[in-house]
């Protein structure tokens, strides 16, 4: 394992490597943002309830 640390630099493999995984955190983050599920700044967005019965809607 140390013969793959004469090849490459440590500071910008370990600089490269925390970028990279930075990134892909804050695209996760976006993504689950853009869900109705998972976003947690609005909270799930109210749709209208569908009615699966076979009976009529009630009179008011």
């Amino acid at each position: 394992m140390w013969r793959i640390w004469l090849l490459f630099d440590p500071r910008r493999a370990l600089v490269a490597l925390f970028t990279f995984l930075f990134a892909l955190a804050i695209v996760i983050h976006f993504i689950l943002l853009s869900t109705n599920k998972f976003n947690w700044l609005d909270g799930p967005a109210k749709t209208a309830a569908v009615q699966n019965s076979s009976m009529p809607a009630p009179v008011k």
